[in-house]
């Protein structure tokens, strides 16, 4: 699933393809994409709207659009978005294209969903879905006190709770495990267990693993699932020191990264440089 440096790369790409474009309408192929209406409903309300900004919350790409109406889309595991000039009049590129919206530049925004998982909300209060997030990770406001306040108030395990949307919007499986590699945790460590300079060491690998996702325009791993709006692929994987890698030497002290399972994800580690208990 795309996490913060695959969106945000996804949102600059469409950035300057989007912003001032008028959606003149809309079709949508499998009627369960659109998460918040009908799909008449959806393509009547946002025909006629131009994009004013493109921006991201969390996992979330948003625009907002002229009419006072906000649409967020959520990629999940294999949503995919690229802006694409027009072809033949109704005919989409292949069968997973589940949503075409057509610009008043003759050009076509594609919704690729082979999963059918992404979805489509079109409301006029992006705190009806985006209400629940937590505080973005790569803003100024996120702070080395506030985070370590808000770490001081759960006792769950880490990596659930780094992978929480509540907790940090736009964290998940990949940077969740590189950040606590890079902050030597191990990923059972009970939050409420951690001393200062620990807290401060996750703090500093969130905030480093996911710009750098970001610098890299993304982690395409070898399923070769996530692209950019270009339709290419990123180079974070070259950079991912324990997540995928079960079995294979640690990179700081040779120890076979282990993987095991979370309430239903994995987590990738090195039992050596990630102890499970402190001290």
């Amino acid at each position: 699933m795309p996490e913060l440096p695959e969106v945000e790369t996804i949102v600059r790409d469409l950035r300057p393809d989007l912003q001032g474009r008028v959606i003149l309408a809309a079709e949508v192929d499998w009627p369960r994409t659109v998460a918040t209406s009908s799909v008449e409903a959806f393509q009547q309300r946002i025909a006629g709207q131009r994009v004013e900004a493109v921006g991201r919350r969390g996992k979330y790409i948003t625009l907002q659009l002229s009419g006072g109406d906000w649409l967020l889309i959520h990629l999940k595991m294999t949503g995919h978005l690229q802006v694409m000039s027009s072809g033949k009049s109704g005919a989409s590129p292949d069968k997973h294209v589940r949503a075409v919206f057509y610009l008043d530049d003759g050009r076509q925004l594609w919704f690729r969903n082979p999963r059918k998982f992404g979805r489509l909300h079109l409301t006029g209060d992006p705190r009806t879905v985006l209400g629940g997030l937590g505080p973005e990770p790569l803003d100024d406001e996120f702070t080395l006190e506030a985070f370590v306040a808000r770490i001081r108030q759960r006792r769950g395990r880490l990596k659930p709770l780094l992978v929480n949307q509540r907790f940090i919007a736009g964290m998940g499986n990949i940077y969740a495990d590189e950040a606590l590699f890079a902050a030597g945790l191990h990923p059972l460590r009970p939050a409420g267990t951690l001393n200062d300079d620990e807290s401060a060491a996750l703090y500093h690998a969130v905030r480093h693993v996911l710009q750098q996702g970001v610098d890299n325009r993304g982690t395409t791993l070898e399923d070769r699932g996530y692209r950019d709006a270009r339709g290419e692929a990123g180079s974070n994987q070259i950079y991912v020191q324990v997540y995928g890698r079960t079995g294979k030497p640690c990179v700081r002290c040779g120890t076979p990264v282990q993987r095991i399972v979370l309430s239903g994800r994995s987590a990738h580690f090195c039992p050596r440089c990630q102890p499970a208990s402190s001290g």
